[in-house]
């Protein structure tokens, strides 16, 4: 197996099997790291061994959605990009510039929640997926998405009285 250094910190990527391994560093504990198969569609939680700790599979629209959002961590994925990773069978620049201008449009004429339904439908079925590796999409209004930690929320003491 080759693995080979990308530009960013956060992706590693494993060409020989189509594998791209991403640490996600300060959401997941040390010495644990995503693996996002792309022939398999699957999300697999590694720990140091590799022991596969949690695995769950993706959907076409949500495999195209997720990587570009690992990608950009720590920083958010625009929409413009995941729109361009969801529309155009390889995202390029100009299929970015293309998207970024036909969400201003839609934005202009009232559209934006309906140019968006791909997405949106995506990263809804991908929270609850995600919420087994205990990450959370977060969203940027109009802005885009990022991967955050799960925020357990603990209720009330009195509550439980």
């Amino acid at each position: 197996m080759q693995k080979t250094s990308m530009a960013s910190n956060n992706l590693r990527r494993d060409d020989t099997l189509k594998i791209v391994h991403f640490p996600l560093s300060g959401l997941l504990q040390e010495g644990f790291m995503l693996a996002l198969g792309i022939e398999t569609r699957t999300l697999s939680l590694l720990a140091e061994g590799p022991l596969v700790l949690n695995q769950v599979q993706l959907s076409d629209t949500e495999l195209l959605v997720i990587k570009p959002i690992f990608e950009t961590f720590p920083h958010y994925c625009p929409y413009e990009v995941l729109l361009a990773s969801v529309t155009s069978p390889t995202t390029t620049q100009a299929a970015v510039s293309r998207c970024r201008l036909r969400l201003q449009e839609a934005q202009n004429s009232g559209a934006w929640t309906q140019e968006l339904r791909p997405i949106r439908r995506a990263l809804s079925s991908l929270r609850g997926k995600l919420h087994d590796f205990n990450l959370e999409i977060s969203t940027i209004r109009e802005r885009g998405c990022s991967v955050t930690n799960l925020r357990v929320r603990s209720l009330p003491s009195s509550v439980y009285s």
